[in-house]
This record gives C-alpha cells, sequence and structure tokens, in this order.
C-alpha cells in the first residue's frame, strides 16, 4: 500500500522534501495515515536535518540549507508562526512552515495564517500537506 501512495507522488520543486525520487523515506507499514503523528510527517517529508537542536535546546523540526521549517496541525497555524520565525532568527534561513491540514479545516486555517502573514508582512514560506496522503508539500503562501 505504501509503496503504490508512494508512486502517487508528485515531484515538489524545493529540495526540502522528499519526493517519489530514490530518497524516499518509508515508515513501517503497520502505521495506517490516520495514526500518523507530526513527527512522521517530517521524517517522511524532510529533506534536510530533522530536530535540529539550537543553543537553547529548542528543537527545529526540519532544516536545510534554505529554510528552519516548522511541521505542525493546522488548529495550531498561530503557534506554528512564532516558532518559525523564532528559527529563523537562530540559523539565519528563511523560515517556513507545513500545515498539515484535513478537507474539513483547510480553508479555515489558511485564511487565518494568510490574513496574519500577509497584515504583518512576515517572510513566511507556507506549505501545506493533507493528512490523509503522502503527496508531498503543496506551497501555500
Amino acid at each position: 500500500m505504501i509503496k503504490s501512495l508512494l508512486a502517487l507522488s508528485v515531484l515538489f520543486s524545493s529540495t526540502a522534501f522528499a519526493t517519489s525520487g530514490g530518497g524516499d523515506k518509508t515508515l513501517s507499514p503497520i502505521k495506517s495515515l490516520a495514526q500518523w503523528k507530526e513527527a512522521d510527517f517530517v521524517e517522511f517529508h524532510c529533506r534536510g536535518e530533522i530536530e535540529h537542536r539550537l543553543s537553547d535546546k529548542t528543537r527545529i523540526d526540519c532544516l536545510n540549507d534554505d529554510y528552519a521549517i516548522e511541521y505542525d496541525w493546522g488548529k495550531k497555524w498561530a503557534e506554528a508562526i512564532g516558532q518559525a520565525l523564532y528559527y529563523s532568527a537562530m540559523t539565519g534561513k528563511k523560515a517556513g512552515i507545513v500545515l498539515i491540514v484535513n478537507t474539513a479545516t483547510k480553508e479555515r486555517y489558511l485564511r487565518r495564517i494568510e490574513k496574519t502573514i500577509e497584515t504583518h508582512k512576515l517572510k513566511i514560506i507556507v506549505w501545506t500537506v493533507n493528512k490523509d496522503d503522502k503527496k508531498p508539500p503543496v506551497r501555500f503562501l
């Protein structure tokens, strides 16, 4: 089942995420998508250092050459903004957020994060990933 889902993945233009190429990361076939935690999405999609530890002992979910990326559930969009900005300040990398969303609530959370980022002219890139599939994150903002 996992292999067939991976075959459906589309190539994402950023090197920040795993793609359907030879470097795929796979998780235990026993764990269903419904059981995935935030860390499972990070492990599956991040192409960079996972859980990079800063001097103050905070941890960046995914750090690569360009971005310090915070992964979080849609309902925690506001918290993700603060973390992404902080990680960017500490590393000098661009701030990034991957919101893990579902179809029913996706628009509600995306409207909120978009309004906040645009109103305050924040330099944050936002991607979304659907909690019900393994397609690579899609850029939203």
